[in-house]
């Protein structure tokens, strides 16, 4: 029996300090002081003994255990550290490298465009207002002169929920909901989202728009054009061409579209103005006595304009950009621009 443990401890030190990594020297651990383990065995075996025997031989045990719990931290420890330093070479930074930029987000086109648009209008003293964009027909079509089986709405390709109800086809609702609520005078705009069965290169079944209203008594069509001309300069840049054409709308009488210089060619005419030098910007006019009639408006005592744009294709303009999908595709090659 004690040359059998002293077999068992050179071997089990040997075999410790062969072990190539930490799993290979808790197999040695097992192997020895395991459950199944030869030292236990010994000592399993130490009952067959007679009593002078025992002691001696659980004083070598003990020693055996001993020695090899002492030879199994250091070489733990050492396995351990070489593990460490061989993670640091592999892992170790150049601090030399050019460092990696943190990548933020910015406000969409979009947005940039409203939020300029809002900020001019503000300084004109008119207020902002939103309202629903799941909207009934009445202050949709019909408080806006557009009554059921009027003509004009065949202009409007409308998502009806029901016969009562329909997602808003323009932001015009907002004027209603806001003369309602307020007695004159009043000076709001009003941006938000909008939505038409339409889809191509310049339409979206969802857009937005920004709607413009003012009034007060004794406001004139030149009031109009004063204000949108001022608008359209300090948007888009001093000295630019503006122009009025008659036009129609249900809900303003007269009623006028504004066009602009080309921002792409300067006037002298391009593809995208079909050489023209002229763009269409936004739609505007008097607001019609029938919608004040439908507020509680006297409009013999008042009077008033409207005016409403699309803000993806004040957008495109703005910012030359050549495709109305864009906005909606997320693509982040396009939205890093802005």
């Amino acid at each position: 029996m004690k040359e059998r443990i002293q077999r068992l401890q050179d071997e089990a030190l040997s075999a410790l300090q062969q072990s190539a990594d930490l799993k290979d020297l808790q197999n040695v651990r097992v192997r020895i002081l395991g459950k199944k383990g030869e030292l236990t065995e010994i000592m399993k075996g130490m009952r067959d003994l007679s009593p002078e025997e025992r002691p001696l031989v659980g004083s070598l045990v003990n020693t055996l255990k001993d020695e090899f719990e002492a030879a199994f931290t250091e070489r733990q420890n050492a396995l351990q550290q070489e593990a460490i330093s061989a993670r640091l070479e592999s892992e170790k930074i150049d601090v030399t490298l050019p460092g990696r930029k943190q990548i933020t987000g910015s406000l969409h086109p979009v947005t940039l465009v409203t939020n300029e648009i809002v900020d001019i209008f503000s300084r004109l003293g008119f207020s902002v207002e939103e309202g629903p964009e799941i909207e009934q027909d009445f202050y949709n079509f019909e408080a806006l002169n557009i009554p059921k089986d009027h003509p004009a709405r065949d202009m409007q390709d409308t998502f009806y929920i029901s016969e009562d109800l329909v997602l808003r086809t323009h932001t015009s609702p907002v004027q209603i909901r806001t003369m309602l609520k307020n007695k004159p005078p009043v000076r709001v705009i009003a941006p938000g989202t909008v939505y038409r069965r339409d889809s191509d290169l310049t339409h979206s079944p969802m857009f937005h728009q920004i709607e413009g209203f003012l009034v007060d008594k004794h406001v004139t069509f030149g009031d109009l054009k004063g204000i949108l001309t001022h608008f359209l300069n300090e948007f888009f840049g001093e000295g630019l061409g503006v122009r009025f054409r008659p036009s129609f709308f249900p809900f303003t009488e007269p009623s006028a579209e504004v066009d602009i210089a080309c921002v792409i060619c300067g006037g002298k005419g391009c593809r995208v103005c079909k050489s023209t030098g002229w763009l269409e910007i936004l739609g505007c006019g008097m607001i019609d006595p029938a919608v004040f009639n439908s507020v509680d408006y006297d409009p013999a005592e008042f009077s008033g304009f409207a005016f409403g744009m699309g803000l993806e294709r004040i957008a495109m303009l703005k910012y030359t950009v050549n495709d109305f999908r864009l906005f909606f595709e997320n693509d982040l090659r396009f939205l890093k621009q802005f």
